[in-house]
């Protein structure tokens, strides 16, 4: 056997012990030892769990497809909640590493029990990055534009624009957190009335979320490769791994522009994240990108959360497999819009 072979099987029995730990059900013998056969099987079945629970009919849009913006992805559908009093808003911004995905993929569930608890929803498309023209933080802006458009429909869709939270997985929670922690970007000596609205939201929830996007800093809270991930480069611009490494101070401006995280001050939001990845340290070989969604960056956001004294729920998959953490967060958001003063 050569050396190579042998590290590797190491690095594996290493890897398969650390998720061991983190998911001790996925033993379906009961010999202490976990197998990759078992740890395939365990991955399947929580794939199948996911589906079942978020599976229902597509629900379809009061408004579909409404523009708030110049470009063609600048487009928005509203789920508007039948009731006379004005609603609150919750705001779904998709993921895709910022470089795909679609408003369509909004839990369906989600978006009928927030219509019969009277809270309107809405789901926004907003551009990609190409790594040339479009780069961050555009996507941010799209969505903040979104949010300032929905706001200046408050009385002809009936919305509450005092109660407004928004949520999404990976590159949608990035999006989300960056809405909620950065300051207002309302300019209220604009000519142009939507760019007066507020930008602010009163909760989030994340899926998966990642509160830096800042490669180096990437690099030390997960370790791995999972810095390398390929749109960790186009957001930026950026073509080999030491310049996304070694950032002039301008490019270091920017990511900390781009980084949620970094814009957290006592005044923000309530926060409920959901993580799934194995809280693990990644394996020496893990692949570029792998381990983007690791749960050390709810870690990192909840200990800087909890210095603050802001509220925030962490929640890993892996211990909450009776939990139904679509239903918690929508509690967390009516909570969240009961506690605003009218």
């Amino acid at each position: 056997m050569t050396e190579p072979t042998v590290q590797r099987r190491a690095l594996n029995a290493e890897r398969l012990g650390q998720l061991l730990k983190r998911f001790p059900q996925a033993d379906t013998n009961n010999d202490g030892v976990l197998s990759e056969q078992e740890a395939r099987d365990y991955r399947a079945k929580a794939t199948e769990r996911n589906a079942k629970r978020n599976q229902g009919d597509r629900a379809v849009p009061t408004h579909p497809d409404v523009a708030y913006g110049d470009h063609s992805r600048n487009v928005l559908d509203f789920y508007q909640a039948k009731t006379d009093q004005p609603t609150p808003l919750i705001v779904y911004i998709h993921g895709g590493g910022f470089v795909g995905g679609d408003k369509r993929s909004i839990n369906p569930k989600m978006v009928r029990e927030a219509n019969e608890a009277g809270i309107s929803v809405a789901a926004l498309n907003y551009r990609f990055v190409d790594g040339k023209d479009i780069l961050f933080p555009t996507p941010q802006h799209d969505c903040a534009r979104a949010l300032q458009f929905l706001r200046s429909q408050s009385e002809e869709w009936n919305i509450d624009p005092k109660r407004g939270a928004c949520y999404g997985g990976s590159a949608g929670a990035g999006i989300s957190m960056w809405l909620g922690f950065h300051d207002d970007l309302a300019d209220p000596d604009s000519n142009d009335p939507i760019a007066r609205q507020s930008t602010r939201v009163v909760a989030i929830g994340t899926m998966g979320g990642q509160g830096t996007y800042d490669p180096v800093k990437i690099k030390k809270l997960v370790g791995g490769r999972a810095w390398e991930h390929p749109s960790i480069f186009l957001v930026y611009g950026n073509h080999t791994a030491e310049e996304a490494l070694n950032p002039t101070p301008e490019m270091q401006e920017l990511y900390d522009e781009a980084s949620a995280i970094t814009h957290l001050t006592k005044d923000d939001p309530p926060l409920y994240m959901i993580y799934s990845e194995p809280d693990i340290v990644p394996p020496k070989d893990s692949r570029p990108g792998q381990f983007i969604h690791h749960p050390n960056f709810g870690k990192q956001l909840k200990q800087a959360m909890d210095q603050l004294e802001i509220r925030n729920v962490y929640v890993h998959t892996s211990t909450s497999e009776t939990r139904n953490q679509q239903a918690e967060m929508l509690k967390f958001f009516r909570e969240a819009f009961a506690n605003v003063k009218d």
